[in-house]
C-alpha cells in the first residue's frame, strides 16, 4: 500500500468499528422488528420520493463530467416508477421467513447431547458498487432483513441519490431502535477508502464488490476478508435444432432488448446449423428497430446482411448495449463447449422442445443459473422469489447466483448437554 492518510484511515477504521460494534445487537433483532422496520423504510421512500428525485437529478447532472455511458446514465436514473419497484422490493424481502435462527439440521448423539446447526448472520459486510442508487435500497434492506449491519460505498457517480436513499432508511430503521451504525455510508470518494477499509478484516467479516470487471479484480485482489464475486454477466441464449423458432424469437429478443445495460442480459446467441438459415434472417428483422450490430461468425455473416466478422474477443465480451455476437454450431455438445469456454458462469439458457436436450445443457453448463425456455432476464433476486439482491454471486463457495436474504447468512453449531464430558 502507498502512504497512509492517516485521517482517511482513522475516519475508516472508526466507520468500521461502529459498524462492527452495531453487528451484535443487529444479530439479536426479532423478525417483527426488522419486518416492521422495513415496512416502514418501504413507506417512507414512497412518502419522500420528492427529495430522493431532487438528489438524483444532482447525480444526472454531474453524470456528463464522469463520461458515463448511455448504460451507465440508464442504471442511475431513478424515477416515480423505480422508487415505487425500491419500496415494493423492500415489502418482498420483509414478508420473506426470516432466515435467523432457522435449525437447519439436529440430532440427539447417543451421549445424550443436543446438537443442532442453527443459521446466523455474517456480522459486518463492506458493499462496494457503482452507479446504481437502487441498489442502495436493496442492500441495506437485505442486510436489516439478515441480522447484518453493512459499510455501504456507492460510487461518485450515484453520490446524492444513494445518501438520501440511506438518509430515508436509517429513518426508518431509529424508528424501532435498529442501530443507526449498522446503516453505514461512506462518505469519502477517495479510492484509498476503498482500499483501507479491504485491510480492515477485525471489523469486516465480508466484501461483496457489484460492477465493472476492473472494480471486481481490484476488490479480490486488496481485501483481507472473503469476497463474494459478481463477475461479468456474458449470457448465452443456445437456440436448439428442435427450438420453436417463434418462441426463440420472443426470448432472443427480451434476453437482448429488454435492457441492455444489466449483467442478465443476453450477450451472446448460438445457434444449431439445422434452423440457423431460417431462423436468423427472422430474428434479424426483429431486433433491426433495436439497432442491434451483428457479430457472427462466417456463416453468420452469410445468412445475415451488414453482420461484422466476430474476433476471438468477441465471444467472451459482455456488451451491456446494443452489440451481439452471434456463433452457429453443429450440435448441443459444441454449443455446451462453447458457452463453458467464453461464458462468464452467470446465465445461460436453450431454447428447445427436446427433453433430453434440455436436460444435458442443464447438467453440463457451468453456470450460476440455467434457464430452459425463457428468458436470461429471469435470473434476478426479485424475479426468483428472494425479494432483492445485493449481487449475483459467480463464485462457487459460500453463495451462488442471486444473493437474498439466505445468502447473507452463515450457521454455528449449538450443543446442550446436561453434563457430559468426554471420555
Amino acid at each position: 500500500m502507498s502512504q497512509v492518510n492517516e485521517s482517511l484511515w482513522s475516519y475508516c477504521e472508526q466507520l468500521a468499528r461502529k459498524a462492527r460494534a452495531a453487528a451484535t445487537p443487529m444479530s439479536m433483532l426479532s423478525g417483527d422488528r426488522k419486518n416492521k422496520c422495513l415496512l416502514r423504510g418501504a413507506d417512507l421512500l414512497l412518502e419522500k420520493q420528492a427529495e430522493i428525485l431532487a438528489a438524483n437529478r444532482l447525480d444526472l447532472e454531474a453524470a456528463p463530467q464522469y463520461g458515463l455511458s448511455t448504460a451507465e446514465i440508464d442504471r442511475l436514473t431513478l424515477s416515480v416508477k423505480r422508487i415505487s419497484e425500491m419500496a415494493s422490493g423492500i415489502r418482498a424481502v420483509a414478508a420473506q421467513p426470516d432466515p435467523i435462527g432457522q435449525v437447519i439440521s439436529g440430532e440427539i448423539r447417543p451421549n445424550g447431547l443436543k446438537v443442532e446447526k442453527i443459521r446466523v448472520p455474517l456480522g459486518v459486510i463492506f458493499f462496494i458498487y457503482e452507479s446504481r442508487p437502487n441498489v442502495t435500497a436493496d442492500a441495506a434492506a437485505l442486510c436489516i432483513k439478515s441480522g447484518n449491519a453493512i459499510v455501504l460505498r456507492g460510487g461518485k457517480e450515484a453520490s446524492h441519490s444513494s445518501r438520501a436513499i440511506v438518509d430515508v432508511l436509517r429513518g426508518a430503521a431509529a424508528e424501532y431502535g435498529i442501530p443507526s451504525d449498522a446503516l453505514a455510508q461512506v462518505e469519502f470518494q477517495d479510492r484509498e477508502a476503498v482500499g483501507y477499509l479491504l485491510q480492515m478484516p477485525q471489523f469486516i467479516d465480508v466484501a461483496i464488490p457489484r460492477g465493472g470487471k476492473s472494480l471486481i479484480q481490484r476488490v479480490a485482489a486488496e481485501a483481507k476478508m472473503p469476497v463474494i464475486k459478481h463477475y461479468d454477466g456474458n449470457c448465452h441464449v443456445y437456440v436448439d435444432r428442435s427450438a420453436d423458432l417463434q418462441m426463440a424469437k420472443r426470448i432472443v429478443v427480451n434476453a437482448k432488448c429488454q435492457r441492455m445495460g444489466v449483467c442478465n442480459a443476453c450477450e451472446s446467441l448460438v445457434v444449431h446449423t439445422k434452423v440457423a438459415a431460417e431462423f436468423l434472417p427472422m430474428l434479424a428483422d426483429d431486433l433491426k428497430s433495436y439497432g442491434i450490430e451483428w457479430r457472427g461468425d462466417s456463416e453468420v455473416c452469410k445468412l445475415v446482411k451488414d453482420s461484422k466478422l466476430a474476433s476471438e474477443e468477441d465471444w467472451g465480451t459482455e456488451y451491456l448495449g446494443p452489440i451481439l455476437s452471434v456463433r452457429i454450431v453443429l450440435d448441443l455438445e459444441a454449443a455446451i463447449e462453447h458457452i463453458n469456454r467464453y461464458g462468464s458462469k452467470h446465465t445461460d439458457a436453450i431454447v428447445t422442445s427436446d427433453l433430453g436436450a434440455a436436460e444435458k445443457f442443464c447438467r453440463a453448463v457451468d453456470s450460476s443459473a440455467v434457464v430452459v425456455n425463457a428468458s436470461t432476464r429471469f435470473n434476478d433476486g426479485g424475479e426468483l422469489g428472494l425479494g432483492a439482491e445485493i449481487g449475483i454471486s459467480t463464485d462457487k463457495f459460500h453463495a451462488r447466483g442471486p444473493c437474498g436474504a439466505m445468502e447473507l447468512t452463515s450457521y454455528k453449531y449449538v450443543i446442550v448437554g446436561q453434563g457430559q464430558v468426554r471420555e
